[in-house]
């Protein structure tokens, strides 16, 4: 069945990704909560630019990599807009253009409240929403992907929001970064592992092209490692309470997946797996935050 223009854009905007976008907004947001900093209009106004940030670099990649020639008839993946040429390259370039706009202009209210730093902070989220894909040296194309998902899924999502509440920094939200933007980067590390083969031949320069697809295991296993052990260190260094393991509920599954990871010969198998680490990800990310919000209260 042919899918009419809304349905066409939302499937590019690829809302299955957006979780990455609103867990770390949701997990500074909670933080702010129970040091009792928390503002209504800051977090909706953060968790909106997160999204839009999202959707735009989402458009981005589509466009970029049908540039590049990353996108093939031989992708694992679900389909690209661009590439099955569902969506021209110039509407989509202009799509991006807004996306990013958008998220600017409505950013310019936390910057009113929080000063030149979140500007800086939105900026160069925006520049490098574009530069993972795009740009002389794109990120996504020379290994490092993993390291931009990290830093601004995780360290700079979760601090920033919590910024924007407090209007100070906080060594308990740079704790619970560590576990999001990491299982943030596990994410990207399956799509990579799928598209190993793919990436290899538009000479796309991933971790997995670079190193091998046993790295990208290592890489995986190493993620859910530092994701539960944080919590400990967090515990231990922080004011955060006991509350916080219950993020370990989600431990089961972790290690369903680390097991796929490490036995999985059908790459198109790994789209069920990437879309589990993605539920993995908001399951922990949601305990996280009840678990600073419970402790408010008890």
């Amino acid at each position: 069945m042919k899918k009419n223009k809304i349905e066409l854009w939302l499937s590019a905007s690829r809302p299955k990704t957006l979780a990455a976008a609103v867990v770390p907004v949701l997990t500074g947001a909670a933080i702010a909560w129970n040091h009792q900093l928390f503002r209504f209009d800051t977090t909706f106004v953060a968790l909106f630019c997160a999204l839009t940030i999202q959707v735009g670099t989402n458009f981005a990649n589509d466009y970029f990599d049908f540039i590049k020639g990353a996108d093939t008839d031989e992708r694992l993946g679900f389909e690209r807009a661009t590439a099955a040429g569902l969506i021209t390259p110039k509407a989509m370039r202009n799509a991006t253009i807004a996306a990013m706009l958008i998220a600017f202009f409505a950013g310019l209210y936390l910057v009113w409240i929080g000063g030149w730093v979140v500007l800086l902070i939105g900026l160069l989220s925006l520049l490098f929403g574009v530069l993972y894909t795009g740009g002389p040296y794109p990120l996504g194309y020379n290994g490092l992907g993993d390291l931009f998902v990290f830093i601004f899924f995780g360290i700079v999502a979760v601090t920033g929001t919590y910024y924007v509440n407090a209007l100070s920094w906080s060594v308990t939200s740079f704790w619970a970064s560590i576990p999001v933007g990491a299982l943030c980067v596990n994410i990207l590390v399956v799509n990579n592992l799928r598209d190993i083969e793919q990436d290899r031949a538009a000479n796309k320069r991933t971790l997995g092209v670079l190193f091998g697809e046993n790295m990208l295991k290592a890489e995986y296993t190493a993620m859910l490692v530092l994701s539960y052990l944080s919590l400990s260190l967090m515990h231990v260094l922080t004011d955060a309470s006991g509350w916080i393991y219950l993020a370990y509920l989600t431990l089961f599954p972790a290690y369903k997946l680390n097991q796929t990871i490490w036995t999985n010969i059908d790459k198109k198998e790994l789209n069920d797996t990437l879309a589990e680490t993605a539920r993995l990800m908001m399951m922990f990310g949601f305990l996280l935050a009840a678990a600073f919000i419970i402790d408010t209260y008890v």
